[in-house]
């Protein structure tokens, strides 16, 4: 029953994107140039604090 329940929840975000990357009622909006080439990694404080915690 749980099981059910797990997967029922991790494909409900996944329903809500079609093929084509559309996203329910959100307009597609192509990425420009810039936002193309932008850097999308940051390293802030929490993720700085989740890799000192997840070394080995």
């Amino acid at each position: 029953m749980l099981g059910l329940l797990g997967a029922a929840a991790a494909a409900a975000p996944a329903a809500a994107i079609d093929p084509n990357g559309n996203r329910g009622d959100l307009p597609n909006r192509p990425e420009s140039e810039a936002e193309k080439r932008r850097p999308r990694y940051r390293e802030t404080d929490h993720v700085r604090a989740f890799y000192r915690t997840n070394r080995s």
